[in-house]
Parts: structure tokens; sequence; C-alpha cells
């Protein structure tokens, strides 16, 4: 909360267990995501990232660190422990070919006419470097574009607003996610993380079937694609959500379709198997047949 007031670039990084509290501390879990989005009081957005597997990891990375220079927000890669223990192969490139987003700095010098909190275009105010001698007023009070703290309705209004809007604004610019076999799929499997890993081998098992079945797989857990969603339930007769959670993604899913969402989830402690979720698949299909 208080990076989003005073529009601080972070990434954090949270493995996901199997919770709450201590719960299984070595165990997988994905029960974070409600948390991800609303775990500070008051409203705000952010960036939410889920990686499926360890080159993920290291390219997301990089993408969390360049959307929280860019927007001034807070950025979370929302793993889980199956790909925190992963072992795999990375593929790292020359440090010459790596993007790497620098955050925008004030044109004037320092003075009394700068503003640190004043929105250009993009709504992001200019960030300028510690020791350049700009004097900033940082505060987790609501605060006007000097940074001064302020009790006016009016103006603790326009500035949540602001940093709301900031990232809404370009959701379409930082949202992404992967899609597998979609174009005529009828039941849709909706997964994320290391449970993905798992739903797209249960889609190509469903499709060996005879069943029409594709896979939507969220990068950006927040913002969430809940466009994409809406657009899919147009062709597709039900979705199947699939996570190690009670149902926190499916509850965004509902939101998006009046078509029915089969949940294929548990609390966590072991990974759902493409068994588990072919089962749901099938179930969905069975009832759409009968």
């Amino acid at each position: 909360g208080l990076a989003v007031m005073t529009e601080t670039p972070c990434v954090i990084v949270d493995v996901q267990r199997a919770a709450p509290s201590t719960g299984l501390p070595t165990a997988v879990g994905q029960s974070d995501v409600m948390q991800a989005k609303w775990g500070s009081h008051g409203d705000y957005e952010l960036v939410a990232y889920s990686p499926s597997s360890a080159q993920e990891m290291f390219d997301i990375s990089i993408r969390a660190f360049n959307t929280a220079e860019k927007l001034r927000v807070p950025v979370i890669i929302l793993a889980d422990e199956v790909i925190g223990h992963m072992t795999e192969r990375v593929t790292i490139p020359e440090a010459s070919e790596i993007e790497r987003v620098e955050r925008a700095r004030p044109l004037m010098p320092p003075g009394d006419g700068f503003r640190p909190y004043e929105p250009g275009e993009s709504l992001v105010p200019l960030m300028p470097p510690v020791g350049a001698g700009y004097r900033i007023h940082v505060t987790g009070l609501t605060h006007d574009e000097r940074g001064y703290p302020t009790a006016e309705p009016g103006d603790h209004q326009q500035l949540v607003e602001r940093l709301s809007s900031k990232v809404t604004l370009r959701a379409d610019e930082v949202m992404e996610w992967d899609e597998v076999m979609v174009e005529d799929a009828t039941t849709i499997v909706i997964a994320y993380g290391c449970v993905a890993r798992s739903a797209r081998r249960a889609v190509t098992e469903a499709r060996a079937r005879g069943m029409r079945v594709g896979l939507l797989r969220p990068v950006t857990i927040w913002p969430f694609p809940g466009d994409r969603i809406r657009e899919l339930s147009a062709s597709a007769d039900r979705f199947v959500v699939a996570e190690l959670n009670l149902g926190q993604v499916a509850r965004e899913v509902e939101r998006f379709t009046a078509g029915p969402v089969r949940r294929v989830n548990h609390p966590g402690g072991h990974l759902l198997t493409p068994q588990d979720i072919l089962g749901a698949i099938e179930a969905s299909d069975g009832e759409q047949a009968s």
C-alpha cells in the first residue's frame, strides 16, 4: 500500500505454498491470488505475473522490473512451489539483448517549479534520481502534486483515480495470456502456474479422444484477461478452471461468462494431475451431451 501511494517501483516475488499461515511450508499452493490484488487496504491497481516454467521465471522477472519502472507500481511475480523448486534448462541472452526500461526522468533542473507527483500524459509522474538535488516530500498520506499532505476529499479522489487509471488504461499493453486450440473449442480449460502444465497435457489427451477442448493460460493474473474470456464464451459452451485453491480465479471467470464454470481444485499440498483435469473435462462434456 505504501509503494502504491508513494509510486515506488518495486518487484515482489511470492512463491506460493499451501496455506493459511505456515501451512505446508514446502508443498505447493496457489492461494495468494486475491492477496496479490487486495493485500493492502484502499483502492488501487497493480500487476501480477504467473510463470509456468523456469524460463518464464527468468523472462518474467525482466518484464516485472520493466513494468514497475514504466508504471511506478509494485509488480508481483506470483509463482508457486513447483515452479520454485523446478530444474529446467534456461536460455539467458546476452545482456545487450535484454530489454531494459528506464524510468522517466524530469528534464527541468531542481528547483521550486518541480512537482514530483504531477502526472504527464501517461499519468505517471517523472521520477528524479536520488542525489540529483531534487527535494521531494514522500508520504503515505494523501498528497497533492507537490507531495504535501492534504485532507481535501477532492484531492483524495483525484489521486486515487489516477493511481488506478495509470494501470487500467494500459491493461491491454500489460496483459498476457497463452492460448492452445481455442479456435473451435466448446470446452476451455483455464489454468496458470504449474497447473497449466498439467492442463496442457489434459487438453492434448482430450483432443485425442475427439473432444473440442482448448486452454487459456493467464500469464498476467492482474490485470485479469476478463474481456478475452467474455469473447471466448460466445463460442465455448463451458469453462473448466483448474487451480490449487478453493476457487479464487474461478470466481473471476464467473464474472465474465454466463455459461457453466466447473471447478477442479483443492487447497494445495499436491499437484493437480492431467488425469484430474481430464476427468473434469469429460464430466463437463458428458453434461453437455446429456
